[in-house]
């Protein structure tokens, strides 16, 4: 399971540095990752996936490139992530989310 969860953070991680900026110091907008967890927690609570996010029971696989395309990397089948590591994510790699583009 840690081999696992190291794997999607690896993969996570690769997509986020693909598609940032070399040697970006500090986001151009800064409060865009508070607006973008809200968003990220918002569309959570929409598609009644919140309680299981919370207990790390959601595979974020389907929301991903190989599904609804709503997170902007491929996750392979079975990526559940603790929702910290969710919310992190939507911190430093808004970029990664769909349902932060309008935030």
């Amino acid at each position: 399971m840690v081999k696992r969860l190291a794997l999607i953070a690896a993969v996570i991680a690769t997509a986020a540095l693909a598609v940032a900026p070399i040697g970006a110091a500090k986001p151009a907008d800064p409060g865009k990752g508070g607006r973008c967890i809200a968003a990220g927690v918002g569309t959570l609570v929409s598609l009644g996936l919140i309680d299981y996010a919370a207990r790390g029971e959601v595979d974020y696989a389907p929301l991903g490139l190989n599904g609804a395309g709503l997170i902007r990397v491929a996750l392979p089948e079975g990526s559940f992530l603790p929702l910290s590591t969710v919310i992190g994510l939507h911190r430093t790699s808004p970029e990664l989310f769909a349902w932060c583009d309008s935030v």
